[in-house]
């Protein structure tokens, strides 16, 4: 038994391991299945200035433990501290971790005893209150409370208690898709037989709707299940990745048969239905024949009245219906929260920004002239046709719409290429266009402006668009992160939704948008973080001011329903109107190259008149700031002035220490380099950023230590190695001298092994660090005054 000052000298780890985990298993927890230590919650989010990025690793999440019902059902947080805090000194972390995982049980401890709130006391119980160590409350009890919390007492317990799919690889659900799966489950266990669940795009919304049928179908809640899209690639996607457990009881509806013989479903509503009775195959089997049918992308077609999903979900309307949004429709005449309920869990992208899993951006906003001035023609003018052209003024809605000003094309695709060209000219990029025919002339003007780029190779850039067999062939393609062509892909509509481009780094909006529903798809097409391939954000360039909606209140609010019908009117929102409606065409195909006139003028000139590049803030707001800026506000936020930033450097035993802190903040040494020298040594660049100090570079510093006759006070060969290590900071900075294995380098080497350095010239390791620190010290003298 340890006595109070020995207990007081243990780390929080020590503490964990002696006092805490034994006291949870003592009260009946299962240590592998129940008790989970030091949980990952969020990364941190990714902060993104100029063309570098960083993770501000200080605002990742982690629980000292999570306790579980069983692993797929989180029911407490415990925040651990070492025997020199407080008990309760951990409280109101394990209150946000309890409220990020929705669970009604928070504790912290110090190894003493436990602080307890219970979110939902019976009466006569305290909210918060002491625990002795050896009366942690039992997992039944704790589950007990959970199911109280959530209404969950009169449910079906096997129901919510089946686990999930487990694969054996260690992957599983986020938290925010756990969330998901079990509060669809515990609403299905409830009764409830129309779920909307909304998780922004790029967040695994089909792994999640897989781990929710999984549990379903393995409680015996669902035994025949449909699972509903209305694009090709979503089906195939689905069934040969995250639904690929179900291989054998799993099949995709084609030849117009729905076969008995399978449980699991897979189709497109255009496989199920059509114009004329006959095409109509989802009555060949009975109205009871579906247990549960998911609608994925449940926004563009289920939330209109006459949509043929809606007759496909009335027709199976005593199956449990679960329908999925990253952009729930709530318009004066099109609601799915109307037809689905109010979600049930909602996972937004400004959530999925801040906590790091979903990829931030920055705006690159161009005005161009033409589109802002607006374009009177002169009398009698003509198009290239020898069409006359209507006397107006044309601006920017009516730009490759109505009007096609030919030299405006070229100015977009050369300011495209211009930025790929800085950056990496094989970023895979989405061009958005008015149309098939605005698709296929950017797609030339790109040809023109990539040069070499496009004639190396044909597939450079592609037309991916409806009509074009030839570029939804390449679709597969541009969405493999292992292909490099095609490196863009011109379209107006069909790669707004159900396209999986992990490694989309350039959205470019050349297109009027007026619908906040498709401007949010258009933006989830990058916001996908993939690690690998080191795609951190991703970078909007907006030529029809389409990210004015980002200022939208409802960008990332919670739907409503706003449909009010007058005294004539009919109770459900009538058909949608808004021309831009993904509903139409059963999930927005791309419009077609006839139809509206337009006129096209080759010889008019155009120039850009404005451009501003923001980023997003703390607070989801777009700014415009650079990373030097943002360095800034960093490092002051941690030193409260220039002398305790050079204070503090001092007194540091390693530098390496301070950068590594700075570095969870986001603050990365290499991204300053890039604006302001690689020269200057890593104190004088955060010297020189944060308080506007002159810097010196490194081979300054290290000369002004050699004029000093620094070295006369250690002998020749003590000398030598000083020199060296003095040399190598001024090549490579103050990390490497700080690292004892420069010792196995040149030309250190050549004076002895490191163990021959540091115990014989310097007479054991004590003295080689000293001998450090007095280097250290001397590099940064002028700096302590």
């Amino acid at each position: 038994m340890l006595t109070k000052e020995e207990k007081k000298k243990l780390s929080e780890s020590d503490i964990c391991d002696l006092y805490i985990t034994p006291a949870i298993k003592n009260s009946g927890w299962d240590p592998y299945k129940q008790i989970r230590r030091e949980v990952t919650l969020t990364p941190g989010p990714i902060i993104v200035r100029g063309n570098v990025s960083s993770r501000n690793s200080k605002k990742k999440k982690y629980a000292d433990y999570v306790l579980y019902w069983q692993l797929s059902q989180p029911i407490a947080v415990v925040e651990a501290k070492d025997n020199n805090h407080e008990p309760g000194q951990g409280m109101q972390q394990a209150l946000g971790y309890a409220e990020i995982l929705e669970v009604p049980s928070a504790y912290s401890t110090n190894g003493d005893a436990f602080e307890e709130h219970n979110n939902c006391p019976l009466a006569g119980e305290l909210i918060e209150q002491t625990i002795q160590m050896d009366n942690f409350p039992t997992p039944e009890a704790l589950w007990e409370r959970y199911k109280r919390d959530m209404g969950l007492e009169n449910t079906r317990q096997d129901l919510i208690s089946e686990p999930y799919f487990s694969d054996g690889s260690g992957k599983e659900p986020r938290y925010y898709q756990a969330e998901a799966i079990n509060r669809t489950v515990e609403a299905i266990s409830k009764g409830q037989n129309r779920v909307l669940l909304v998780m922004a795009t790029g967040t695994g919304k089909t792994y999640t709707t897989f781990q929710i049928i999984w549990r379903l179908w393995q409680a015996g809640a669902a035994k025949r299940i449909l699972f509903l899209a209305d694009r090709n690639i979503l089906v195939d996607q689905t069934l040969v990745n995250d639904f690929k457990p179900f291989s054998g009881k799993m099949k995709k509806i084609s030849g117009r048969e729905i076969d008995p013989a399978y449980e699991i479903h897979l189709g497109l509503y255009q496989a199920l239905t059509g114009t004329e009775e006959k095409d109509k195959i989802f009555k060949t089997v009975s109205p009871d024949f579906f247990d549960l049918i998911v609608v994925d992308e449940c926004h563009r077609g289920s939330a209109a009245e006459d949509a043929a999903w809606r007759e496909i979900l009335e027709y199976f309307n005593s199956a449990t219906q679960i329908g999925l949004t990253a952009t729930p429709k709530e318009t004066r005449f099109v609601s799915n929260s109307t037809y689905f309920g109010k979600a049930v869990y909602t996972y937004s992208l400004k959530q999925g920004i801040e906590d790091g899993f979903l990829a931030p951006y920055k705006v690159v906003r161009i005005d161009i002239d033409k589109d802002i001035e607006g374009w009177n023609p002169p009398p009698g003018a003509v198009d290239d046709l020898g069409e006359e052209i209507e006397e107006r003024k044309y601006n920017q809605k009516d730009m490759d719409r109505i009007l096609v000003l030919n030299k405006r094309t070229t100015l977009v695709a050369e300011r495209v290429m211009k930025l790929l060209k800085a950056t990496d000219p094989f970023s895979k990029t989405i061009i958005f266009c008015e149309d098939i025919d605005h698709a296929e002339r950017m797609r030339r003007a790109i040809v023109n402006a990539a040069g070499k780029l496009a004639l190396d190779n044909p597939k450079y850039v592609m037309r991916i668009t409806g009509d074009s067999p030839e570029g939804k062939a390449e679709l597969d393609n541009f969405i493999d992160p292992e292909s490099k062509f095609p490196v863009i892909a011109t379209t107006s509509k069909l790669l707004t939704t159900g396209v999986d481009a992990k490694t989309c780094k350039l959205i470019v909006i050349d297109r009027t948008v007026c619908s906040l529903s498709i401007f949010k798809q258009m933006i989830g097409r990058g916001t996908r973080v993939d690690e690998e391939h080191g795609k951190y954000y991703f970078t909007i360039m907006d030529f029809k001011k389409a990210t004015e909606l980002f200022k939208d209140p409802k960008f990332d609010g919670d739907p409503v329903v706003i449909y009010q019908p007058e005294d004539d009117d009919p109770p459900e929102p009538p058909d949608p109107e808004d021309p831009e409606d993904d509903g139409e065409g059963g999930g927005g195909g791309d419009p077609p190259l006839g139809g509206i006139k337009k006129f096209r003028v080759s010889g008019v000139d155009v120039n850009i008149i404005a451009e501003r590049v923001s980023y997003l803030d703390p607070d989801g707001e777009l700014i415009t700031e650079s990373y030097k800026d943002f360095a800034k506000k960093q490092v002051q936020n941690e030193f409260s002035s220039l002398n305790d930033f050079i204070n503090r450097w001092n007194e540091a035993d390693k530098k390496a220490v301070i950068i590594a802190e700075l570095e969870e903040c986001g603050v990365l040494l290499e991204n300053l380099e890039q604006e302001v020298g690689k020269d200057f040594g890593d104190f004088d660049l955060l010297l020189h950023v944060a308080y506007d100090q002159p810097p010196l570079t490194r081979a300054e510093r290290a000369n002004n230590v050699k004029k000093r006759d620094y070295f006369t006070k250690y002998g020749e060969q003590a000398r030598k190695v000083l020199a060296a290590l003095l040399d190598k900071y001024a090549d490579e900075g103050i990390q490497a001298i700080e690292d004892a294995r420069v010792l196995r380098m040149h030309p250190f080497n050549e004076i002895g092994s490191p163990v021959e350095i540091i115990k014989g010239v310097f007479g054991g390791k004590v003295n080689y660090e000293e001998a450090i620190r007095d280097l250290e010290e001397e590099l940064y003298r002028q700096a302590s005054g």
